[in-house]
């Protein structure tokens, strides 16, 4: 996303009059989350400075800091742990932008299958990532995948279990998911709605002209 994340960090970037990650902390308000955890990478000190304690977003906000190199997924996953708790728990991308209805993930938390690892969220396939990443078939990933694979939204819900054997240090959580599908521990759906990887600045533009056609996006509070 350079050179907008030069000075910026992506979930601060704006989309329909507020940054990504507002979208995501008003929807997650609305769904009924009275305590996020924001992981802290690349120019973390603007996201504590903007977002604060998150009492303007009705939620209670505690911060995870990676730093810098990136521990990926799997290691900032790890290092949260200690602030996350032991009940499964919404995991959210902040660069994604997506209309899904977050109250599906509450409900699904709360009702939580005790053989159950992680759930994801998949959509079809970007133009972008035309491969995919993942097989659903009957609300389970299976594992080796098919030809036919959906794309990772990056919405998932996560058991702190699935980190019980995981490496420790810089890893990806993405072979601990397969591990999971392998055991037939890894449930999924699919969101046939909107949603956008907002990975580089021509999708950012896309994604801002089609949010100026259908308007759907309402003006943002000052």
């Amino acid at each position: 996303m350079r050179p907008l994340t030069d000075h910026t960090p992506k979930p601060l970037i704006e989309v329909g009059g507020r940054p990504l990650i507002e979208h995501h902390l008003l929807g997650l308000q609305a769904a009924g989350v009275e305590a996020v955890i924001v992981n802290l990478g690349w120019l973390g000190p603007r996201l504590r400075e903007r977002l604060g304690d998150g009492e303007r977003y009705g939620l209670s906000i505690a911060y995870s800091d990676e730093g810098w190199p990136a521990l990926e997924t799997g290691g900032a996953l790890q290092r949260a742990l200690p602030l996350l708790g032991e009940a499964p728990f919404l995991l959210v991308n902040a660069d994604v932008y997506t209309d899904y209805p977050f109250s599906k993930l509450v409900t699904r938390a709360h009702n939580w299958p005790v053989d159950t690892l992680a759930h994801l969220v998949l959509v079809d396939n970007p133009p972008h990532h035309p491969q995919g990443d993942f097989t659903l078939r009957d609300q389970h990933v299976i594992e080796p995948p098919s030809s036919l694979r959906l794309t990772f939204a990056g919405l998932s819900i996560i058991d702190p279990r699935l980190l019980d054997n995981a490496p420790g240090g810089t890893f990806s959580v993405v072979p601990l998911l397969r591990a999971a599908a392998r055991q037939g521990r890894l449930t999924a759906e699919r969101h046939a709605g909107l949603w956008s990887d907002v990975g580089t600045p021509e999708r950012l533009l896309q994604l801002q002209a089609h949010l100026h056609s259908s308007s759907s996006v309402p003006s943002a509070s000052p």
